[in-house]
């Protein structure tokens, strides 16, 4: 059973840790010493860890820094329903926005943010896309205009492991847009969409400094399962 979603790149790692019941602490430590190892084998710049923060003392004996933290909700999709609204939105799939188009939507939409997490170049961002997501990634990159003017961007897909577990690669508003309730808007119609996905769930998860995205959580009936540390590891 695995205790950790891992996601590799040629760059860096992301990992999740997998809250399990019945599981200890030292098998966790069991399993991220191996994880670990094979990460310091790797030719990889980074790896970017979710963990809960008892964990903390023996990351940082390990070399890891302290970014921040995650609080983590989660809602159940099996009543959720498509909302009225004036917001018009496309898949990058359907070809009316460029690849560059999208990527310089997304740079916009992260402008600004509260998040303290370290950003990534959005070349990095981009070429993760399509790893992730495989070659379909461009049916998951959705756009939303009011008006014909962009305002905000969303990229539901499937957890990668699971079967009926939704997530949002991002999501994000374009800063003149925000303060409008745009946000809560956008986030209940990616719901929506990730359902259409076959997702029975969605988790989600925020900064404790985002505010906004939490109250966005909580206005669309989202749930808080659990909050983590944001630890990190670089190659000398």
């Amino acid at each position: 059973m695995r205790l950790y979603n891992t996601i590799k790149n040629k760059a860096y790692w992301l990992v999740d840790q997998i809250n399990i019941e019945g599981k200890s602490e030292e098998d966790y430590k069991v399993e991220f010493t191996k994880l670990l190892k094979e990460y310091e084998e790797q030719k990889i710049e980074y790896l970017s860890l979710l963990m809960e923060e008892h964990f903390e003392n023996w990351l940082l004996s390990k070399g890891f820094r302290k970014i921040s933290v995650i609080h983590e909700y989660t809602k159940s999709l099996e009543e959720e329903q498509l909302i009225e609204s004036e917001l018009k939105f496309h898949a990058l799939s359907e070809g009316l926005m460029t690849d560059k188009e999208f990527a310089d939507a997304y740079e916009l939409c992260r402008s600004g943010s509260a998040n303290k997490n370290i950003p990534q170049l959005i070349e990095k961002i981009m070429a993760a896309l399509s790893q992730e997501l495989g070659e379909s990634w461009r049916s998951h990159c959705y756009y939303f205009l009011k008006d014909n003017e962009l305002v905000g961007i969303s990229i539901p897909h499937m957890e990668m492991g699971t079967t009926d577990e939704g997530r949002m690669f991002y999501f994000g508003i374009v800063p003149n847009k925000r303060g409008f309730g745009l946000g809560a808007e956008i986030h209940k119609i990616t719901l929506y969409l990730m359902k259409q996905m076959n997702a029975k769930n969605y988790v989600g998860s925020t900064d404790e400094s985002n505010k906004h995205m939490i109250n966005i959580f909580k206005k669309n009936g989202c749930v808080i399962r659990n909050k983590k540390g944001i630890y990190r590891i670089d190659k000398d």
